[in-house]
């Protein structure tokens, strides 16, 4: 039997110094983050052990996403989810990632805006 096993962190809010205008250099804003990993298949599928170290712990995800997000200013979404995109790819485990980032806050008249990237090792 295959398993293919996807972990995800989804709706992860956190403040962020992010934009080009100046506006937005002085007044960090709210920046929504999702992130879908596909895992090797190095896991058996009736998962007896029940060891946080045969998978891969949610708190890499989201301890490595806020070091990112609040380590600098980014201007520009693509360059802070491409940043996100090569974190999530560098565990063994990891085969594949995709990653979004949104800014809720930018327009009155839609939700929110963003980008998405996806790669996939080898």
């Amino acid at each position: 039997m295959t398993l293919q096993r996807r972990i995800f962190l989804r709706d992860y809010e956190i403040i962020a110094s992010i934009g080009i205008h100046e506006f937005e250099r002085q007044n960090p804003q709210r920046i929504i983050v999702d992130v879908s990993l596909d895992l090797a298949n190095d896991m058996p599928p009736d998962t007896a052990e029940d060891r946080i170290e045969t998978v891969l712990d949610y708190d890499f995800l989201r301890d490595r996403i806020r070091e990112i997000v609040e380590g600098r200013h980014f201007n520009l979404q693509e360059t802070l989810c491409a940043e996100i995109l090569t974190t999530c790819l560098q565990p063994n485990k990891v085969k594949a990632a995709r990653v979004s980032t949104r800014k809720p806050d930018v327009y009155p008249d839609c939700d929110s805006v963003g980008v998405e990237m996806e790669s996939r090792k080898g």
